[in-house]
């Protein structure tokens, strides 16, 4: 199994400019602002105005949008417009990336557990 998520895979042919995936996704949940936006719009159904989720936080109107857009350019969020409000979506699967990325640390069959006292080359 891959870790990369098909078409998204890194290879050295590729600009440097390009960010990896799970670069941009673990950047964006690094800020603690960010994870608390993620969780508002879960538990408020999956979706919500940008209105409504800046009526939650006490950051300014500009730290607000920037977040979301940090989010959005990770992939954590989609967004359409609907008359004049934005709505801002969860996009559950690249959330999926993260626990298939961490799933790896839980496997069996990785290097051996220090505590078991296996010597680590």
């Amino acid at each position: 199994m891959s870790v990369f998520p098909a078409k998204e895979k890194p290879t050295t042919d590729e600009p440097t400019g390009r960010v990896d995936v799970y670069e941009a996704v673990f950047s964006a949940l690094a800020h603690p602002a960010r994870r608390r936006v993620l969780l508002t719009v879960y538990f408020n159904g999956g979706s919500m105005t940008a209105g409504e989720i800046a009526a939650v936080f006490a950051h300014s109107w500009q730290t607000t949008t920037r977040h979301l857009q940090v989010l959005e350019a990770a992939g954590l969020l989609s967004s359409e417009r609907q008359g004049r409000s934005r709505v801002y979506r969860l996009q559950r699967s690249r959330l999926d990336l993260v626990t298939q990325w961490l799933a790896h640390f839980s496997q069996q069959h990785g290097p051996p557990d220090r505590n078991q006292g296996e010597p680590l080359t």
